[in-house]
């Protein structure tokens, strides 16, 4: 009885600690990118947003309370590892040279690249009409998404997605360090791909500079015309798939249109007559 009422209190104390380092990490992020982009940055950004904001009735409030309640489950996930840990089941380490800065360098990447595969297939699994109402929904009511969005899941999906770095400790040995930068990366890249700005650069024709990575308006799409874009940082898998949007160049053109200078516009429609066409060079 004594070692349970010794147990409880630290088991409390590190799952209030665990919340508050999500929180402040969702808050930091997502709040961040709202206040930057949709906020102070809005006006300059004008020519840059999407579509036309119309949100949802309720849609803020709702996206915050989801997004505590995914920070919760995201906590849990947190003392989970600390348990691993204690049982030696888990790989994670605190010392970031451990096993070398390349190796540091490399799991990052290597994190980055299996996330995007883990979420782009378990992402089509949960828009599968028998599980999407229970795993998705609450996701998509956010039709048109803002940086507030990157946490509205349902709990069933925070747990999905949640699950992916338990499984990186189990295959592979990870330091705190890279698992910090690594969801520090995740939670920007979240919360920018919701804001309905875009914010990726542009080729002189009005295409995507880094055309590999997802863009805001390639995710933007996914939330307007589900069933297509189910990529997160990369677009290899809807592309080998055949999942990516048929109009997503000429999107990511009409996006960017008046940013483009008075004597590349032609070239930009043109691109975006190709890409109509079917032109994915």
């Amino acid at each position: 009885m004594s070692t349970l009422s010794s147990f409880l209190p630290a088991l409390i104390d590190i799952v209030l600690m665990v919340f508050a380092h999500d929180f402040l990490r969702y808050v930091i992020g997502a709040g961040g990118v709202f206040l930057i982009v949709n906020g102070v940055l809005a006006k300059s950004l004008a020519g840059r947003r999407i579509r036309e904001r119309v949100l949802g009735e309720g849609q803020i409030k709702r996206e915050l309370l989801t997004s505590l309640r995914t920070v919760f489950v995201f906590s849990m996930i947190g003392v989970t590892i600390g348990l691993g840990l204690q049982f030696g089941w888990l790989q994670f380490y605190a010392d970031p040279s451990a096993h070398g800065w390349p190796w540091f360098a490399v799991s990052i990447v290597l994190m980055i690249v299996l996330q995007d595969t883990w979420f782009y297939w378990t992402h089509r699994i949960i828009h599968h009409p028998r599980l999407f109402r229970r795993f998705h929904r609450t996701h998509h009511k956010s039709y048109n998404p803002t940086p507030l969005t990157a946490y509205a899941f349902d709990t069933e999906e925070a747990v999905v997605n949640a699950v992916f770095v338990l499984l990186m400790g189990l295959v592979m040995p990870v330091s705190f360090l890279a698992l910090f930068v690594f969801t520090a990366h995740m939670m920007l890249r979240n919360a920018v791909g919701h804001c309905g700005y875009e914010l990726f650069p542009r080729t002189a024709k009005g295409r995507p500079l880094f055309d590999w990575m997802t863009t805001v308006t390639h995710h933007d799409l996914h939330h307007s015309q589900a069933g297509w874009n189910y990529g997160l940082y990369f677009t290899f898998w809807d592309r080998a798939m055949g999942t990516e949007h048929p109009e997503y160049y000429q999107r990511f053109a009409a996006s960017v249109r008046r940013e483009l200078k008075p004597e590349t516009k032609g070239q930009a429609k043109a691109a975006a007559a190709l890409a109509a066409d079917g032109d994915a060079k």
